[in-house]
């Protein structure tokens, strides 16, 4: 069976550290910038931002340095998906794993351009997708078509999510939002701590 928790500890046992260094250097440069430009500190919206950032990081470390089991190039539509079965870990760690992977871009992209046009974030989201599989190839990993269409399904996924977020928030006070986000992130760090041990 995939084992999430293993695949996330391996994650963050090879990006701990730049992600360390890296949010020391962003959030004392944030709170600078804040305090000299006399900005207003809108928790929620700081949190979503360092969330944001710790993903592109581990996101950066599972494209390109996992290993992977690699079949080759494929260059079909859905040839690569038709290998694995249903609740196999290949097809957890391959199908899933590819989808879960993309929402939160589909998500982070559509709230900070505040996106309502699914046509854009889907273009955003095959850019990016397209720009990870054509650098696999160059860094001697391999292109699969059938990645990019479900990092497509995963970052539609993240932009429906905005989508409905949005609507509910929108009635919402930022209080309210802040202590949402503080107990998810809290709710997160708590389960991360529990997978570590």
């Amino acid at each position: 069976m995939f084992n999430l928790a293993d695949d996330l500890m391996l994650v963050m046992e090879t990006t701990w550290p730049i992600i360390a260094i890296t949010l020391v250097a962003v959030i004392s440069l944030r709170i600078t910038y804040l305090i000299k430009n006399k900005h207003k500190f809108i928790l929620y919206e700081e949190l979503l931002a360092l969330i944001f950032i710790v993903y592109l990081l581990m996101f950066f470390q599972v494209v390109t340095y996992q290993d992977v089991i690699s079949y080759g190039n494929n260059f079909i539509p859905f040839k690569e998906l038709t290998r694995y079965t249903i609740g196999s870990k290949l097809f957890f760690k391959n199908v899933i794993g590819n989808i879960l992977l993309f929402m939160p871009y589909g998500f982070f992209a559509s709230y900070y351009l505040k996106l309502d046009k699914k046509r854009l974030a889907f273009l955003l989201v095959f850019i990016v997708s397209l720009s990870i599989e054509c650098v696999q190839l160059l860094i001697g990993r391999c292109f699969d078509v059938d990645d990019i269409l479900l990092n497509l399904i995963g970052g539609m996924f993240g932009y429906f999510i905005y989508r409905l977020l949005d609507f509910v928030t929108d009635k919402m006070s930022k209080r309210t939002i802040s202590t949402i986000l503080i107990f998810a992130l809290i709710a997160l760090i708590t389960i991360l701590l529990y997978i570590m041990m």
